[in-house]
């Protein structure tokens, strides 16, 4: 019994003692699982402490970003009130050029670039006969690029408008070795061009570039025959330029052709024609673009025998290509036709063929052995005949006019006859295969 009661007593105190163990162990890992819990909870806190910072630092990220959209908008609106007073000024500046009741004739602009000098004696050249008539022919400088000396010198006189012409898209050229100024060049002519007959709204333009001089009667000349342009229109453009215009060929101040060949170098188109032009300008070369027949469209250009522009630029993105040879010795006239009393009419499509056919019809023909000796001492007009273009650059390049050739048409061309005067009045013809039954000739 007393062993019973001691095996009972052992048992309890074991029994006790797991006991204890037990709650010791539960204890120990409630301990811990609080101090996990605590860590946990201090984390999350950590947590949301991080979480609430950024929320709030996003917060002040789209406050800014508010901010600035609003400082955005509000440059923006500034900005078209800074071109909408712009706009106003050039409007108010080109009236004041205009005047209040006279239509212009033509606006006139000077396409420049990267050449003050230059810039600032064509200017010099143009105002000197254009100050007494400047509502009939408001007077632009156009500038290509950033040049700030041409900026300065362009907006020193108060006689013109200036624009500026900013493009910085890159240029990637048709074929390799081609200059990149032709493709800025071209790009240039049609932002000018849209912006004076678009924008300003003019019928007529007048196009010259920063190495020109110009004639007495440069003006003159252009608005006499401003209504013909109108009228005729199987006329594409008027020009002040002849190919063949050195002191050796030319004699009459008066004398005015049809060409099949354009000219340019100082050249007034309308407003018409332009509609037509803009859309499908090229990418580069874009006068002898204007020389292709699927352009001009068998329409006719008209010229002086006289030059009423002079190009004075050696120096440029041609790099004198033909200065010495062609350009240097050009005449430039120093006759003051009386033009607005002149009768233009025989520069209409049909008298202009009747006219011309009888000057090469009662010029004596004669042969090609020894064309110069002959040319020499005939006193009368004379027509040469050529085979082809090589035929033709063989005889041009006897007498010293222009050899070259575009799209089938000999520089100054009308049906294929290259006409110039030759020690004197008389007058030298190279007729074409053609040129007689084009001419109605028999």
């Amino acid at each position: 019994m007393g062993k019973s009661f001691c095996d009972i007593r052992i048992l309890l105190v074991v029994a006790a003692a797991a006991f204890i163990f037990i709650q010791v162990r539960l204890f120990a890992t409630q301990s811990e699982y609080a101090d996990r819990l605590a860590a946990a909870v201090e984390s999350e806190n950590q947590c949301t402490s991080q979480m609430r910072l950024l929320i709030d630092q996003i917060s002040m990220q789209q406050g800014k970003i508010v901010t600035l959209e609003e400082a955005n908008k509000l440059k923006d609106e500034e900005s078209a009130q800074l071109k909408t007073l712009l706009r106003d000024l050039k409007t108010k500046n080109l009236q004041n050029l205009i005047g209040k009741h006279e239509v212009p004739v033509a606006a006139v602009v000077i396409m420049a670039c990267n050449r003050p000098d230059y810039l600032e004696r064509t200017i010099e050249s143009v105002l000197k006969y254009q100050r007494s008539i400047a509502t009939k022919f408001p007077l632009f400088v156009s500038q290509d690029g950033t040049n700030s000396d041409v900026k300065s010198k362009a907006m020193s006189y108060n006689q013109l408008t200036y624009m500026q012409h900013l493009d910085f898209e890159p240029i990637h050229t048709e074929r390799p070795g081609e200059l990149i100024a032709y493709y800025k060049i071209a790009r240039h002519y049609k932002w000018a061009l849209d912006e004076l007959f678009f924008n300003h709204n003019f019928s007529r333009v007048i196009i010259l570039e920063d190495d020109m001089e110009i004639a007495p009667d440069f003006f003159d000349y252009f608005e006499a025959t401003a209504a013909l342009l109108d009228k005729d229109k199987s006329i594409m453009a008027v020009s002040s330029w002849n190919d063949n215009g050195q002191k050796q060929f030319v004699h009459d101040s008066y004398a005015l052709y049809r060409s099949d060949f354009f000219p340019g170098l100082g050249w007034m188109l309308t407003k018409t024609i332009w509609d037509e032009l803009s859309p499908k300008w090229p990418n580069a070369y874009w006068d002898d673009w204007v020389r292709l027949n699927e352009v001009h469209k068998d329409r006719q250009f008209i010229r002086p025998e006289v030059c009423r522009t002079y190009n004075f630029g050696e120096h440029g993105s041609s790099m004198g290509q033909f200065f010495r040879q062609y350009l240097e010795p050009i005449k430039l006239n120093d006759v003051q036709v009386d033009w607005k009393s002149s009768n233009l009419t025989f520069l209409m499509e049909e008298n202009f063929l009747k006219y011309f056919a009888k000057m090469v019809s009662n010029a004596r023909p004669i042969r090609e052995s020894d064309l110069i000796l002959k040319a020499n001492n005939i006193d009368s007009d004379i027509r040469i005949q050529y085979n082809d273009q090589r035929h033709f650059e063989h005889i041009a390049r006897q007498f010293g006019i222009f050899e070259e050739w575009k799209d089938g048409i000999p520089r100054t061309a009308y049906k294929g006859v290259v006409v110039f005067r030759y020690r004197g009045p008389k007058r030298v013809f190279l007729v074409g295969p053609d040129s007689l039954r084009l001419l109605g000739i028999e």
